[in-house]
């Protein structure tokens, strides 16, 4: 958990720098952070998903 909150920090610090100099690029760069961040989340062997009857 805490390096997850770790990871957060630093990636708002880099979207942020990045929006200091063309913000359409932070937009762009945010999105797939976000992607790449629900990626982790469902591939990690610890997420909790019931498995939906084929």
């Amino acid at each position: 958990m805490l390096l997850t909150v770790a990871e957060v920090v630093s990636l708002l610090a880099v979207v942020y720098g990045v929006a200091l100099v063309y913000v359409p690029v932070a937009l762009i760069l945010a999105g797939l952070m976000g992607v790449v961040a629900v990626e982790r989340q469902l591939a990690s062997p610890r997420a909790h998903r019931k498995e939906s009857p084929s």
